[in-house]
């Protein structure tokens, strides 16, 4: 009989080599949609600029030429330049900075992560909070958990925007804030309902059978499994958060002046459509359809392959 000469692999090696399986299968699951691998592209081609808008552009977002208002596309500028002579492709990627690499807190202290993420991440924070003690407890924590929700959830979004930016003043923390407080009834509601589901599953009632606690049951039992819908979740509303930054940018209610805020560079720019300068509206204009329209691509399309692969 031969004798095999092959030795087992140490156990580290074997963990590793799974936890990068494991890590490979979650990424091929971008590669398996085209759908998400245009969003993906739509979203990575704004990071990029973004992060290298220093190298991307000779001018500053604030330097004005006042020989050279309202121009159009030309070889100094590339996307022309606004009413004050400023030029729009720095002020477009500046901009982009503001929304998905850096928050500026104050003069002197910018936060990593863009604004929009900020505002997601503090309405995940809250709302998965909210939406795992409701959907694990029930009975009367569920229900004035789910009321208060549902009263949010009664004002129109643009007008609890409007109430929260008029009483906090335009900021970029105010304007996470004001996300966090809109985003945040829906994602409570999306994981009170996962968790009313997965709480009867018999890993979570063995883990209840050794003594967990609430807290180590809701957060390490339930929330890991419903991790897939609620990360594709929170992609759309950096969508929405994006839109809702520019909306509120529009109205006068986002980042002061004269940050690069592309909602008040639509504002700014329709007054000159008409006198044949479309160019200050139309960018910022493209640049929010453009990373709103990725950022759902590539939620759509890794919803797609989950369920798929389910």
């Amino acid at each position: 009989m031969p004798v095999s000469n092959a030795t087992a692999a140490p156990a580290g090696v074997e963990a590793k080599t799974g936890c990068m399986s494991m890590m490979w299968d979650r990424v091929s699951v971008v590669f398996a949609s085209n759908t998400a691998l245009i969003g993906l592209a739509i979203v990575l081609f704004w990071v990029f600029v973004s992060v290298f808008a220093p190298f991307l552009t000779p001018y500053s977002p604030l330097e004005q030429d006042w020989k050279a208002p309202n121009q159009g596309p030309s070889l100094s500028h590339p996307l022309g330049t606004d009413e004050l002579g400023r030029d729009l492709w720095s002020r477009l990627i500046y901009g982009a900075r503001v929304v998905l690499i850096i928050m500026p807190v104050s003069e002197n202290f910018l936060l990593p992560g863009g604004t929009a993420f900020w505002g997601v991440f503090a309405a995940l924070l809250l709302g998965m909070a909210l939406g795992l003690v409701g959907g694990y407890h029930g009975g009367w924590i569920d229900e004035i958990v789910m009321r208060l929700l549902d009263a949010m959830m009664a004002v129109p979004v643009i007008l609890l925007y409007l109430i929260i930016m008029a009483a906090l003043g335009a900021s970029a923390v105010n304007v996470v804030i004001a996300i966090a407080i809109v985003g945040t009834p829906g994602i409570a509601r999306l994981v009170r309902s996962l968790t009313l589901d997965i709480r009867t599953r018999d890993y979570v009632r063995a883990a209840e059978v050794r003594g967990e606690s609430p807290w180590h049951i809701m957060f390490i039992e339930i929330l890991p499994n419903a991790r897939g819908p609620i990360i594709v979740d929170a992609m759309l509303r950096v969508g929405y958060a994006i839109f809702a930054m520019g909306t509120l940018g529009f109205l006068g209610l986002g980042l002061p002046p004269p940050s690069p805020d592309w909602g008040s560079m639509v504002a700014k720019g329709r007054e000159f459509i008409l006198a044949g300068s479309p160019w200050a509206a139309l960018w910022p204009s493209v640049a929010i359809a453009s990373l709103v329209i990725g950022l759902n691509l590539l939620a759509d399309g890794l919803r797609e392959e989950s369920v798929r692969y389910q």
